[in-house]
Formats: structure tokens, C-alpha cells, sequence
């Protein structure tokens, strides 16, 4: 499995380069592995700014790829889907069948009985804008997400992670100068201006290195940028002067299921 908009910094896996590995591995021992790609916070942006982009079925070996519909397909919290390159791949074990409502219905969703509304919605928006407005839709949010990416950079307080700025997810740590507060205090004070950042370890052999994520959406227009900036940068300063209280273990227990900004 590869990634398209990792969680911690939002940027893709090498596809090509897993790909290379698993052809090498093939003509090495006769062992075909497929691969599947979870789109993330890329499923519905990549196919929209990076046409040319091979992360997809152009790749030989991607039998699947998911993407969430709840992300940056503009839709209500709670839509994923799951696409497979052909019918036989799609393993008939993962479908059940129900008497319900006068016949036999097949479902392989994870949750029989749920609400509807978020297909409807994705139906409509796929028809409505089209791929040139979700195009359009996407660059403006990558512009937006740039132009945060860069007042915060120009601040001083911050560094990027993510220095390929492919998808709308802004990825910081601190500069190493800054001593008196970390991640998780920016986190929590920001939080008193009504903003929810993710706040993060790094995974084992990497989890000194703590980062801030920022997802930026459609519906953050360029003033709404600029006020999340201004917060963020506010943050720091009232940081800066009265220092930061997150401890050890308060950042082992941090929420990771906390609403993302």
C-alpha cells in the first residue's frame, strides 16, 4: 500500500519507486504483489492539478485505490470509496447478501444501515462542477494553502516539512531556535481562538521531531487564511513571552482523533 497525502506532512509516497522495488522483487523470487493506494487528502486533488501524474491505474500493479469524498470531494463528513481496476479483483467473500425490502439485496459496504445523503451530495457535485470546476477548485485551495505556508515560514517561528507543496496540506515545525515552547503549545493556544490543529509525533526511531498540520479546505477564503495566520503567529508570540506548558506524557496522550483543521 502507498499513500497519496500522508497524515503527517501530506506529501505522496514514491509510487514509482515502490513499483520499481516490486518489479525487482518479481523477476527476483516469482512473487507478484499488487498494490493498492490510499488517496487520503490526495485521492481528489492529484487527478485534478496533476493530470499527467502516474500515482494511479496507470501503474501496472494498482488494482485499487480509495479516496475519501469527505475531504476534497466536497462533501459531508462520513463518504469514502473504494475503486477497483476490474470486477474480478473484488473479492465476492466481502459481499452479503439480505432479504430486505422484498428481494435479495447485495451490499459490501462496511455499514449496512446508514444514511445516504453523502452519495446524493458527491453525485451532484460530480455533475455539477465537472472536472474543470474541481479544478479550479483545487488550484485556488493550493494557492490558499501556499500563501498560509508562506506567512507562517516568513514569521521565523516555523519550518516546512512538506517542501513539495503538491497538495493543500500545510506541514510546519519549529525552528530549532525556538526553545521555550513546542508544537502542542501552539496547538492548544490557537485552540482558544476556536482553530483545532493537528499536532504530532513522528512515528518510532523519528518522534522527537513533533510537527503542525494544517488542512486547508475549500471553504477557507483567503481572509480566513489570513486570520488563521494571524492566530497562529499571535500564538507564538504570547508563547515566546510566557513560555509553553505541554509535557512528556501530555504529548504521548495527545488526541489524534481530535477535529482536524
Amino acid at each position: 500500500m502507498a499513500i497519496a497525502g500522508q497524515t503527517f506532512t501530506g506529501e505522496d509516497d514514491d509510487f514509482q519507486e515502490i513499483h520499481d522495488w516490486l518489479d525487482a522483487y518479481e523477476k527476483k523470487t516469482g512473487i507478484s504483489i499488487p498494490m493498492h493506494i490510499d488517496g487520503a487528502s490526495g485521492g481528489f486533488v492529484n487527478p485534478f492539478l496533476y493530470p499527467d501524474y502516474k500515482w494511479d491505474f496507470r501503474l501496472p500493479r494498482v488494482q485499487s485505490i480509495n479516496a475519501s469524498g469527505h475531504k476534497f470531494g466536497l462533501v459531508p463528513p462520513g463518504l469514502g470509496w473504494v475503486v477497483f481496476k476490474e470486477r474480478k479483483i473484488f473479492n465476492d467473500e466481502l459481499i452479503f447478501y439480505v432479504n430486505y425490502l422484498g428481494g435479495e439485496m447485495p451490499t459490501a459496504t462496511l455499514n449496512f444501515t446508514r444514511g445516504t445523503a453523502p452519495i446524493a451530495v458527491q453525485a451532484y457535485m460530480m455533475l455539477r462542477l465537472g472536472r474543470d470546476g474541481y479544478t479550479r477548485i483545487m488550484r485556488q485551495n493550493l494557492d490558499n494553502a501556499i500563501h498560509l505556508r508562506k506567512r507562517l515560514v516568513d514569521s521565523g517561528y516555523f519550518v516546512i516539512m512538506n517542501e513539495a507543496q503538491r497538495i493543500p496540506v500545510v506541514a510546519l515545525t519549529l525552528d530549532k531556535q525556538v526553545k521555550k515552547f513546542n508544537e502542542f503549545d501552539v496547538s492548544a493556544k490557537v485552540r482558544e481562538r476556536g482553530w483545532v490543529l493537528s499536532a504530532y509525533t513522528m512515528p518510532p526511531d523519528a518522534q522527537e521531531v513533533r510537527s503542525l498540520r494544517v488542512v486547508v479546505r475549500p471553504h477557507l477564503n483567503l481572509t480566513v487564511i489570513d486570520t488563521l495566520a494571524n492566530d497562529i503567529i499571535g500564538a507564538c508570540q504570547f508563547l515566546e513571552k510566557h513560555g509553553g506548558t505541554a509535557t512528556a506524557p501530555q504529548l504521548h496522550g495527545h488526541d489524534r482523533s481530535a477535529p482536524k483543521c
